[in-house]
């Protein structure tokens, strides 16, 4: 059983209770992330502004804005790389981070790099074997970092975020680097991983075409807070065919501030 409390002008996650102190039942719809009147500084230049936000179990939600906005702030804020804010926050323990650089070990090969900061066991080897099999990795186990090409060292490390089973799974742009097929091959292998293993996602990108691909909640950041918040009610695959994608794409470019012809 786990239990979750937020805990005011601190950073919070869920953690596992003692066996001696008695647990409240966790209601299966609670949100995985919840944040209330969230305020971060640099200085005197507020990023973040009272921001109030929930992500619900296995909701995937696109994170857009402009430069500056206060996106990756966010991301690195739910994934306890910055601190120092203000407000109530609550996120799950079992999270893990994907970023645009895949950030792997060249002095490791690709599965110890999977398996990098978790302890040796079996069970373990497994799950990143597994991992990587699901990603289409498994013949690239014993290879350098060195020798992959982009699309496949973001493979590793999806992969790496995957064997820790997260409860959210945060994405900083991670296919920004990427040419344009091979992004196109890893919308869809994410949306596969997504749909099998069903954690809550944030994926933090500058692209309304990819938000709208795979998300199924949209926000646009402006200036640290949520200036909208939209639902995205359409079909899983070929969205893009839906006579609803072009009215949605262009009301979430509206609000970037992009004008269109």
């Amino acid at each position: 059983m786990m239990a979750s409390e937020a805990l005011t002008h601190t950073f919070s996650e869920t953690a596992p209770i003692s066996s001696a102190t008695p647990a409240a039942p966790v209601p299966p719809d609670a949100p995985v992330v919840r944040l209330r009147h969230l305020t971060k500084t640099f200085g005197s230049h507020a990023v973040l502004r009272d921001l109030t936000l929930d992500i619900g179990p296995a909701e995937f939600v696109a994170l857009l804005g402009r430069s500056g906005s206060g996106k990756s702030t966010l991301l690195r804020v739910l994934g306890a790389l910055d601190g120092d804010v203000t407000g109530d926050i609550l996120v799950p323990s079992q999270r893990a981070i994907v970023f645009q650089e895949a950030r792997l070990f060249p002095w490791h090969r690709v599965l110890r790099n999977v398996l990098m900061g978790l302890p040796r066991n079996a069970d373990l080897r497994e799950r990143a074997l597994a991992a990587l099999q699901e990603v289409g990795l498994s013949h690239r186990l014993r290879a350098w970092p060195r020798t992959l090409s982009g699309g496949e060292a973001q493979r590793v490390a999806l992969a790496r975020a995957l064997v820790r089973a997260p409860q959210l799974l945060l994405l900083d742009e991670p296919f920004g680097a990427l040419d344009a097929l091979t992004r196109l091959r890893m919308h869809g292998l994410l949306r596969d991983l997504y749909a099998r293993h069903r954690p809550a996602v944030l994926l933090v990108t500058h692209d309304v075409d990819e938000a709208l691909q795979l998300a199924d909640r949209v926000l646009v950041l402006h200036e640290g807070r949520i200036a909208l918040d939209t639902r995205v009610d359409l079909p899983s695959h070929q969205r893009h065919t839906d006579p609803r994608f072009p009215v949605l794409r262009a009301r979430l470019l509206n609000e970037l501030g992009v004008a269109q012809d």
